[in-house]
């Protein structure tokens, strides 16, 4: 199974679609709410490198953007890619 963490905050938009997403393929993922783990964003900004912005998306320890760049790996099939390994 794929490790998928986000790194998000309660009211953005970006990453109520992006976590809909991931439960629509039937993804299980991990969360780090940077409202509530305020320390953790030092972390988010080293892995993703330098991104600020919520949400930061990675699968299997590696970065794949935000809400759009994951909307852009599913429409293409490289998500499903992503997943199956």
């Amino acid at each position: 199974m794929p490790i998928v963490e986000l790194y998000t905050s309660p009211f953005c938009g970006y990453c109520i679609v992006a976590k809909r997403l991931l439960v629509d393929r039937n993804l299980n993922y991990v969360e780090v709410d940077l409202s509530n783990e305020p320390n953790r964003r030092s972390e988010m900004l080293l892995r993703s490198g330098g991104s600020h912005t919520v949400p930061q998306i990675f699968i299997n320890n590696k970065h794949v953007g935000g809400c759009n760049e994951l909307r852009a790996l599913d429409r293409s099939g490289e998500l499903s890619k992503m997943i199956s390994t």
